[in-house]
């Protein structure tokens, strides 16, 4: 199928992009079970107790979001990776909070790209699918920024860290 053009003039994105992106989707997923089954039991500190609560369930979302992405990589044809993407594993209660709340800010960060380029291709289907993921990957950065007294919104974020720098 030839590839289509996206919105707004971008270069044109093909199927084997969509399909590309979607397995390193996958495989930030696995990446994120991983890392919020660890984090959840080695957290500590009666600070950490509800976000550790809060991160078990997020390794069950996680799995769901998997699960639909491998789904949506059948449907196109494509085996699913049995990869994750590299691991973070810091010991320290804040550093492993900052390692997944920037996995989610990359995940969310892809998503968006992966709905664009879905929406070019015509394939509505799948970028529903990831809309409903965005959803709770945005609730995963909420938690994670509130459990560390920050700006939820990656954006906001940098934002204020570059205002800061320029002070």
């Amino acid at each position: 199928m030839p590839s289509t053009s996206s919105q707004g003039g971008n270069a044109a994105v093909t199927r084997e992009q969509l399909i590309q992106g979607l397995q390193e989707d996958l495989a930030r997923e696995y990446k994120a079970i991983v890392q919020y089954v660890i984090f959840s039991q080695k957290l500590d500190g009666a600070r950490y107790m509800n976000i550790a609560d809060q991160l078990e369930e997020h390794a069950h979302q996680e799995l769901d979001h998997a699960l639909k992405i491998a789904r949506q990589l059948d449907y196109f044809g494509a085996y699913p990776t049995h990869t994750p993407a590299k691991i973070d594993a810091p010991e320290e209660n804040e550093a492993m909070l900052r390692a997944d709340l920037q996995a989610e800010d990359d995940t969310i960060r892809n998503y968006r790209e992966r709905i664009r380029q879905a929406d070019a291709l015509g394939e509505f289907a799948l970028s529903e699918v990831l809309r409903e993921i965005i959803t709770e990957e945005q609730d995963h950065q909420i938690d994670l920024a509130t459990a560390l007294e920050i700006v939820p919104n990656d954006q906001a974020r940098n934002s204020k860290t570059q205002q800061k720098k320029s002070k």
